[in-house]
């Protein structure tokens, strides 16, 4: 089974979904009260081998309910179907009905095991949502499945495939409607299955099934050698990091900048900054504490000028302004960050219109005054920003142009070095 983590799906999985999208329309079309006039909601398909192992059939899933039901004609049946949501007199006969109902959603892997909610999450990190995040710290948050744990398509397609007897060969989800105003989702883009609700279900789900590494993840070893060396003395490094290498290293990934030049070395070798796995271009690294202590201090004081080459795709776009989103990290499918304008952290960035070119997309300049995560590829993709997703952005919009990868490059760094006091400037131009 190709893994369901893998962007672009294959094509099998894309005609499916081509069909499944045009379904709906369908039925929006003979539904004009539906849900979906309103707002958007994930769909998903499992495309699994035929028992000739001639040729691929496929069933498709929405997220949650559709129109106030579980059950709509050509789509999987829920895991569990609750008939409506436990509501206690008090927080503790809440959690406790709550607790009861997460027992009833038992899923399937690939051996024929069986386990509950309350079991997978029993060693995951609690997700604490963002509107708690501003309340009382010293309250100790219950160890629960987050809200609509279980609900999403990957999980229902698989549970289906499995208590049927079907041979999974791929699956893809995807946005139908329009965009949350919080998140960035776009209709007909694919996704991959959400970091807090669906990863812990899917990784018991998957126990048993051949699932051979995402590409990314196999190309790693490949793109340590990639990483260009640009400056280096007794105290730091600039390198130009290729896209699809973790600046340092992930929960579940070792290969990255950081570790790679720390071995190559023999010495602890610390990313001052970070770029996006999917981010190419320059990037700083202090071979001492005291250094990265010194640099890291030159970021948080914005005394370092960052430029930024990007494509994003749309022509209606301002040949220069600034762009204001609070960001604040998705609790339920991180990395992903999302416009939060009560509780969201200042993120800036101005921007300075290069190129319009002919196939819709424009060549941006971008330069962010603060630094949060992934903060241009949102202000890029959000209506309220560039209302033009980053060329390649799998995470905001981006995919479907064919290109590989993501075309935002680190390519320009100004900085007083900490040590020598000299100007250090950098600049390397990407090839978009």
């Amino acid at each position: 089974m190709i893994s369901p983590f893998q962007l672009p799906p294959p094509i099998p999985a894309k005609l499916a979904a081509k069909e499944v999208i045009e379904r709906v329309h369908a039925y929006m079309q003979a539904h004009p009260e539906s849900e979906l006039h309103h707002h958007g909601k994930m769909f998903g398909v499992l495309v699994y081998v035929n028992n000739t192992d001639e040729g691929f059939s496929y069933i498709a899933a929405f997220s949650a309910q559709l129109d106030g039901s579980y059950h709509h004609d050509g789509f999987v049946p829920p895991v569990f179907d609750m008939a409506s949501p436990p509501i206690g007199k008090n927080k503790d006969e809440s959690q406790r009905m709550q607790r009861l109902l997460f027992a009833q959603y038992s899923f399937l892997n690939g051996k024929g095991e069986t386990k509950n909610l309350l079991d997978i999450f029993a060693t995951e990190k609690p997700i604490i949502p963002a509107e708690q995040w501003f309340g009382n710290k010293s309250e100790k948050q219950p160890s629960l499945p987050p809200s609509g744990a279980g609900e999403c398509c990957a999980p229902k397609l698989l549970q289906y495939a499995f208590k049927n007897g079907l041979k999974p060969y791929a699956i893809a989800e995807f946005w139908v409607g329009a965009s949350p105003h919080t998140e960035i989702r776009r209709e007909g883009v694919f996704y991959a299955p959400c970091s807090g609700r669906c990863v812990p279900i899917l990784r018991h789900m998957l126990e048993g099934i051949d699932v051979p590494p995402t590409i990314e993840a196999s190309r790693a070893d490949e793109l340590c050698r990639q990483i260009e060396v640009l400056y280096e003395d007794d105290h730091l490094l600039v390198v130009n990091k290729p896209s699809g290498l973790l600046s340092v290293p992930g929960k579940s990934e070792e290969y990255s900048v950081s570790s790679y030049l720390s071995e190559l070395r023999g010495i602890t070798i610390h990313a001052v900054h970070r770029l996006d796995q999917d981010t190419s271009g320059l990037l700083v690294l202090a071979k001492n504490e005291d250094v990265y202590k010194s640099m890291q201090a030159y970021f948080q004081r914005r005394d370092i000028l960052k430029r930024y080459e990007a494509i994003v795709s749309g022509m209606d776009i301002p040949k220069k302004g600034e762009i204001s989103l609070p960001l604040l990290p998705n609790p339920y499918d991180r990395p992903r960050q999302m416009v939060d304008m009560e509780h969201g952290k200042p993120a800036i960035t101005r921007f300075i219109t290069r190129e319009v070119r002919s196939d819709g997309t424009v060549f941006v300049d971008f330069y962010p005054l603060t630094g949060r995560t992934h903060q241009l590829r949102v202000h890029a993709a959000h209506p309220e920003g560039l209302n033009a997703p980053i060329v390649g952005d799998r995470l905001y919009g981006g995919m479907g142009s064919g290109t590989e990868r993501l075309m935002l490059h680190a390519a320009e760094l100004r900085f007083i070095h900490p040590i020598t006091k000299e100007e250090m400037h950098f600049c390397i131009p990407s090839n978009f």
